[in-house]
């Protein structure tokens, strides 16, 4: 994905980098405070990690390439999504971390991103 915008820049890319850099500027207040739980959508798989910004340190990770995602029919839709969210928010609360910044990534909040959402705070995570 490009991180500038230039005049042949896909325009769904242009939308989904405005909504990004907004987000962005929204987490910045609170850089370093709290983690981040970061969300990248493929088209194949789901992906989510909890980052501590100020040690630029990855605490927790999960997707769905891993070896517990093979019983769902598919690995990319909301049954996925939301155990995804369910695993990484266990494992943050395994590193003692209950309070998270959702970082989107410039995604819509609706579908597997909100799925992935709902899991992390069934698993005890608050954001």
């Amino acid at each position: 994905m490009a991180s500038k915008i230039r005049p042949s820049t896909n325009p769904r890319q242009t939308i989904r980098l405005n909504k990004k850099s907004r987000i962005k500027k929204k987490i910045d207040r609170h850089k370093g405070e709290i983690a981040r739980l970061v969300v990248y959508r493929s088209n194949k798989f789901l992906y989510a990690q909890v980052v501590d910004d100020l040690k630029a340190n990855t605490l927790a990770q999960g997707d769905t390439q891993e070896d517990t995602f093979k019983q769902f029919s598919s690995r990319k839709n909301l049954e996925a999504a939301k155990a995804l969210g369910k695993l990484v928010g266990q494992r943050a609360l395994e590193k003692k971390i209950d309070r998270v910044l959702f970082d989107r990534n410039g995604y819509d909040y609706h579908g597997r991103v909100k799925a992935l959402a709902d899991g992390a705070r069934e698993a005890g995570l608050k954001f």
